[in-house]
């Protein structure tokens, strides 16, 4: 275990970082995850202050979060947030390894011309590659089928992540925005294989409930992980917009959100779900991410975050993640109100 002595640089994590953590296990397998992962989408990327980066993601480990969630396009520019992450894991995380889980994904623009896109063989055993070299790794712990690809067959894409398994390059495989359907398919077709499916992916939030349209039904009868990515909305789920729509378009553009997407009935609805909040005595956004945490189908919840506070806000999350049933049908109440008026 390093010492701290003579290098005020060098990081050394706390030592009861496992002590308040929440980990749950993802779906039927022997993989455990903390209930708050941090995914490097924004923030971490080539334009991004890199101390802040190594900052947060220092704090992260030491409440406990060893889920670190990337992919191969993340930046910008495409593949900065690997890049950067390799580095921070090298000045770092390095003999911390074996206590993180490092995720990444190949399924999106990557690269020019046919090949690098979507979910052909080529594209996503050579995605892997890059991923690895960018991050300085043997391996990752999950690498995913970022979405699925309509003109590649199923059997293709998901064989090369059974591929990519079976060659040690990544030890699990997960898939990411697949729907209800499509997720009962690969579940079957990773099985035949001899690769299972270990987690999938969504998008879910009070916001966006897609997941249950069947989704978590199939994931919970197949017996596999979902971690949920966006629980804040992209944002719109925090105090950010309770004092009315922003003059200017800024904070939006930071979360990519649309102006459409703030308008005054929305600021009105947000207000209304954060009297709820602090009636439980949270934040919005602590109740937020609590919420998609109340289904024990959800293995953990993915967050953002562009300073280290947000790292402990979010983390705070779990001192109360048990909602009432007088709770949860007001805030369906809230946002059914807010369809209606749509």
């Amino acid at each position: 275990m390093p010492f701290r002595r003579g290098d005020p640089t060098l990081y050394v994590p706390e030592i009861n970082r496992y002590d308040t953590m929440q980990y749950r296990r993802s779906g039927r397998s022997g993989i455990q995850l903390p209930a708050i992962s941090l995914g490097l989408w924004h923030n971490f990327g080539g334009v991004d202050n890199f101390e802040n980066a190594r900052a947060m993601l220092r704090r992260a480990f030491d409440l406990g979060i060893t889920h670190f969630d990337l992919a191969n396009n993340y930046g910008p520019p495409y593949g900065s947030a690997e890049e950067n992450f390799g580095q921070i894991l090298k000045k770092d995380f390095l003999p911390y390894r074996d206590e993180l889980i490092i995720s990444t994904k190949a399924g999106w623009d990557m690269w020019p011309g046919p090949y690098g896109n979507l979910g052909s063989r080529k594209y996503i055993l050579a995605s892997l590659d890059q991923s690895l070299k960018r991050m300085g790794l043997e391996y990752v712990d999950i690498f995913y089928h970022h979405r699925p690809d309509p003109d590649t067959p199923m059997e293709e894409s998901l064989g090369a992540l059974d591929t990519a398994v079976r060659s040690g390059k990544a030890l699990y495989a997960g898939i990411s925005a697949y729907n209800a359907k499509q997720t009962a398919e690969a579940v079957k077709i990773m099985r035949s294989l001899g690769t299972p499916c270990l987690i999938h992916q969504p998008k879910y939030s009070m916001l966006v409930r897609d997941p249950e349209q069947g989704l978590l039904d199939v994931l919970g009868k197949e017996g596999v992980g979902c971690i949920v990515f966006s629980p804040l909305a992209q944002g719109l789920l925090s105090d950010r917009y309770l004092q009315g729509i922003p003059s200017d378009s800024r904070a939006a553009r930071d979360f990519f959100l649309k102006r459409k997407d703030i308008d005054e009935r929305k600021v009105v609805m947000l207000r209304e779900l954060n009297a709820v909040a602090k009636q439980r005595g949270q934040s919005l956004a602590e109740m937020a991410v609590a919420w998609v945490l109340r289904d024990p189908r959800v293995t953990s919840a993915l967050v953002g975050t562009s300073k280290v506070q947000q790292v402990d806000d979010n983390v705070a999350a779990l001192k109360k993640l048990d909602f009432s049933s007088e709770e949860l049908k007001k805030i369906d109440g809230i946002l059914a109100a807010k369809q209606s008026a749509a």
